[in-house]
C-alpha cells in the first residue's frame, strides 16, 4: 500500500507557498484557522451566487489571506474579475460588506484586492469548476475530461492528470477513472505541480474529482 501525500504540502518551501500568512499563539491558532475558512467560504458563495447573472466566468483559482494586528488583506486570484467589478451589483464593495457582516466582532479592517489570471484554464480549481458544470449537465465524463485537457493544452502546461471517482455517469457500481496527457512527475520535488480536490454533487450521487497540472520544473 502506497504512502500518499498532498502534492502541495509536499512542495511547500520549494515551488509552493502558503495561502495564509499570519502568526498566532498555539491557543489561538484554531480560531484563526476557522476565521480563514469562513472568509474563503463567504467569498466563494458570493461568486457562485452571482455566476448565474454573469455568464462566462472562469471562477476563483485561490484566495490568499494576510493578517496584521489591525488589518486583514484578502487577495482573490480570479479568471474573470468583471464578475466582482461590473454587473447588477456593486461587486467588490458588496462582497466586502458581506464578509464584514460575518465578522461583526472583528476589530480589524478588511481589504479585498483582485488579481486577474491571464490563462485561467491552467489553474486546477478553475478547471475543476468547469468540469463540475459539465458533469452536472450529464455530459459524458470522457468527453468532459478530453475537453478539459484541450483547454489546458492552450495554456502551455507540460502535463495534466485527471481522476474521477464515484457513480460515474449514474452507474450503480462506483469506480475510478483517470486520464493523463504529457508528464506529471509527482515524486519530483522541484517540479511545480498545481493540485486540487473537488466535490461534485450530481443528481445520482457525489463524485470526487482530482486534478494535477505540471506547470514547469525548476
Amino acid at each position: 500500500m502506497g504512502q500518499k501525500i498532498n502534492p502541495l504540502g509536499f512542495r511547500l518551501g520549494t515551488t509552493q507557498n502558503h495561502h495564509s500568512f499570519w502568526f498566532a499563539q498555539p491557543k489561538n491558532f484554531s480560531i484563526g484557522l476557522q476565521e480563514d475558512e469562513k472568509i474563503r467560504n463567504c467569498i466563494k458563495n458570493y461568486v457562485q451566487k452571482n455566476q448565474k447573472i454573469s455568464s462566462g466566468s472562469e471562477g476563483i483559482a485561490r484566495i490568499e489571506i494576510k493578517k496584521r494586528i489591525d488589518l486583514i488583506q484578502v487577495i482573490i486570484h480570479i479568471g474573470s474579475p468583471n464578475l466582482l467589478i461590473e454587473g447588477r451589483t456593486r461587486g467588490i464593495e458588496e462582497l466586502q460588506m458581506n464578509v464584514q457582516k460575518e465578522f461583526r466582532s472583528m476589530n480589524r479592517r478588511l481589504n479585498i484586492a483582485i488579481i486577474r489570471i491571464e490563462k485561467p484554464y491552467g489553474q486546477p480549481n478553475i478547471l475543476a469548476e468547469y468540469m463540475a458544470s459539465q458533469l452536472k449537465k450529464r455530459v459524458p465524463f470522457r468527453k468532459a475530461m478530453k475537453k478539459a485537457i484541450e483547454l489546458t493544452e492552450q495554456t502551455d502546461t507540460k502535463g495534466i492528470q485527471i481522476q474521477i471517482s464515484g457513480r460515474i455517469d449514474g452507474k450503480e457500481i462506483a469506480r475510478v477513472e483517470w486520464i493523463r496527457e504529457g508528464r506529471v512527475p509527482l515524486q519530483t520535488i522541484r517540479a511545480k505541480i498545481d493540485h486540487c480536490s473537488y466535490t461534485i454533487r450530481t443528481i445520482y450521487g457525489v463524485l470526487g474529482l482530482k486534478i494535477w497540472i505540471f506547470v514547469d520544473e525548476e
